[in-house]
């Protein structure tokens, strides 16, 4: 019978949250520039969700080889 570990759980859940935080500032340091700087309000939605994308898969091998 298959089951999930744990530190897995513990690796989903601490990689999402660093992910999170990671792409929120990323978001507002972007919004911040555009609209400073350009005088634009231009939104690149698709980067910052790669970004969460990359960060979380990254977090989630290392954490998983760390442990």
């Amino acid at each position: 019978m298959s089951f999930i570990d744990e530190r897995f759980l513990e690796h989903r859940r601490r990689s999402t949250s660093t992910a999170g935080i990671t792409v929120a500032a990323a978001a507002i340091l972007l919004w911040g520039y555009h609209y400073y700087v350009d005088h634009v309000l231009k939104w690149e939605l698709f980067a910052l969700g790669l970004t969460f994308v990359v960060i979380k898969m990254s977090l989630m091998a290392w954490y998983r080889f760390k442990d």
